[in-house]
């Protein structure tokens, strides 16, 4: 496929590679969706939509988590080429009455800073109290987001370094609703959903998205609910299903034919180093050996979702589950094939531990790889359980078979955290197949 953009497999393959995910026990139900470098749309689907709900297929609701971050971005763009706002203006210019932002220096963050994960804002807010995980942002309100803004220190110099924020991209949403004298969902609806026809997609629900929703379950398989984040929407309150997304996904591949198109080929465009890519207004641009896909990725409490195309050769792909479990790698195989299908896992029992316990592994582990690189692993604790992220990786869950032990989806490589006499991590042991290795906590 290198440098000849997508080539996908027909109709028979897709099915069967979402079938084998399904059937393994790795994913509830997956709906798969590709856009052919001539234009062609196909779809397949197969699995559990849940209980009581329709079949699932192209007309199939799903939470798309993240992926709300690149309509936030394409909204950013799409006001800046009407100049109702600048890219590289103080989010202070814009803000709503009552907000005050943390500066460092002389410097302010920026509209595009927030965009592209470069604000130096944490990933979530401090006094997001993650004690309802069923439904982690539902209860935070603008009040509390004013009020974390306006103590928060910044750790380091603004736009020096990419930080994947959903604070800064639910902000940047908050902020431009404020703009445009709208909220947040009104202002997607009338800017990118009703130009596009995207008739199924919202953070809402209409009645007919409620028709079609296939029920959420978690990495355990079990039905949960929804998410609402009232206030931090714009980092990823959409609801869509498969025939919505490839109406977006077509609207950001080939020659923009209009200005709201014109606006998505601006939201491509890189604006910093991320960890191992780059990042444009919301998108992740990815090189792949002399290729380069741009995608994002999203998940809630019992949903998962990608999007992705190649911009030089055309074709993408998007694909929505109702399940906690990421099928992510199937898209991404897709895109290129220097992306591997993971592995059936083996069979390992998870516990659930409380979060006060979890809270005391967060932190970034560092070693050396082959003595010359440095490799960071970092934990973070986010609503269902543990995540963790290697430099430049993909973020996954780490699931618990004892206090201290953990394992991956794939169940190798596993981990046991070392700890204190408070219990507080110091290290971990890094167990694979043929090694056993002592990681250092160095934060």
């Amino acid at each position: 496929m290198t440098g000849r953009g997508v080539h996908f497999p027909g109709d028979q393959t897709l099915l069967a590679l979402i079938t084998d995910r399904v059937e393994e026990g790795r994913a509830t139900g997956i709906v798969l969706g590709v856009i052919d470098p001539d234009g062609t749309r196909r779809i397949v689907a197969h699995g559990d939509p849940g209980p009581d709900a329709c079949p699932l297929g192209p007309e199939s609701v799903f939470e798309i988590g993240s992926i709300t971050k690149v309509f936030t971005g394409i909204l950013l763009a799409e006001m800046a080429a009407r100049g109702e706002v600048d890219l590289t203006a103080p989010v202070r210019r814009y803000a709503p009455t009552g907000l005050r932002m943390p500066t460092r220096g002389d410097r302010e963050i920026t509209l595009a800073d927030l965009a592209s994960h470069r604000s130096g804002l944490p990933r979530l807010p401090g006094n997001l109290k993650l004690d309802n995980r069923a439904n982690p942002y539902a209860a935070y309100s603008v009040s509390q987001l004013h009020e974390f803004l306006a103590s928060y220190q910044l750790p380091r110099e603004i736009g020096s370094q990419y930080e994947y924020s959903n604070l800064g991209m639910g902000l940047l949403g908050h902020v431009l609703a404020a703009r445009a004298g709208l909220d947040y969902e009104t202002l997607v609806r009338h800017r990118i959903l009703e130009p596009l026809g995207m008739t199924m997609t919202g953070v809402g629900l209409s009645p007919a998205m409620k028709a079609r929703l296939a029920i959420g379950h978690d990495w355990k398989g079990k039905p949960t609910g929804l998410w609402d984040l009232p206030t931090l929407a714009g980092a990823g309150g959409l609801r869509s299903n498969m025939h919505d997304m490839l109406t977006f996904l077509g609207a950001n591949i080939g020659e923009p034919r209009s200005m709201l198109e014109r606006a998505m080929r601006t939201s491509h465009r890189p604006l910093g180093r991320g960890e191992g890519m780059d990042c444009g207004l919301g998108w992740h641009i990815m090189p792949v050996g002399p290729d380069t896909i741009i995608v994002h990725g999203g998940g809630t409490g019992g949903y998962r979702s990608f999007i992705g195309f190649d911009p030089a050769g055309g074709g993408g792909v998007v694909l929505l589950t109702n399940s906690a479990r990421d099928a992510e790698d199937i898209a991404l195989h897709l895109l290129n094939r220097a992306f591997r299908l993971r592995p059936r896992p083996i069979a390992r029992t998870a516990i659930d531990l409380p979060a006060e316990i979890l809270a005391r592994y967060v932190g970034e582990y560092q070693f050396m790889q082959d003595f010359t690189r440095t490799v960071t692993l970092s934990v973070t604790l986010e609503h269902n359980g543990l995540m963790m992220q290697t430099s430049g990786g993909t973020k996954v869950p780490i699931f618990s078979e004892s206090t201290t032990g953990f394992f991956t989806e794939a169940a190798e490589p596993r981990f046991t955290f070392l700890t204190d006499s408070d219990g507080f991590a110091t290290g971990l042991i890094l167990h694979q197949s043929r090694f056993n290795r002592t990681v250092k906590r160095v934060r």
